[in-house]
């Protein structure tokens, strides 16, 4: 199982950018996603998640800017991001619980980060 973040780079305060993360591999489902990011010095915060009936839930920081969706069909999950600002600047990983291997046994795995940088 393979977890691949992409769409960061290098946005002005103000601006958007759409994150996404798909899972690869052999497994039976995907239950919850997660987008988790740190920031240099920082621990690593959870962002945003999304069950697999798409219940969302936002860290303070980013509720009314961010935005999680995922695409069961393909695997996927997505971070709208807008109104960025500096403080958002970190790299971004994407996290899932996933069963695989076992029928009813999952374990999180966690995606390579794609880095974002809020500057002018």
């Amino acid at each position: 199982v393979q977890l691949q973040a992409s769409g960061g780079g290098l946005v002005q305060p103000g601006g958007s950018l759409r994150l996404s993360c798909e899972a690869s591999g052999r497994f039976f489902s995907i239950n919850e996603m997660e987008w988790e990011r740190q920031a240099p010095g920082n621990q690593r915060e959870l962002v945003a998640s999304i069950t697999s009936d798409g219940s969302t839930n936002y860290a303070a920081s980013v509720k009314g800017r961010f935005t999680i969706s995922r695409d069961n069909a393909k695997n996927m999950m997505y971070l709208q991001m807008d109104s960025l600002n500096p403080e958002d600047t970190a790299v971004y990983y994407c996290k899932a619980d996933i069963e695989a291997g076992h029928r009813g046994v999952s374990m999180y795995y966690w995606g390579t980060g794609t880095l974002v940088t809020v500057s002018s």
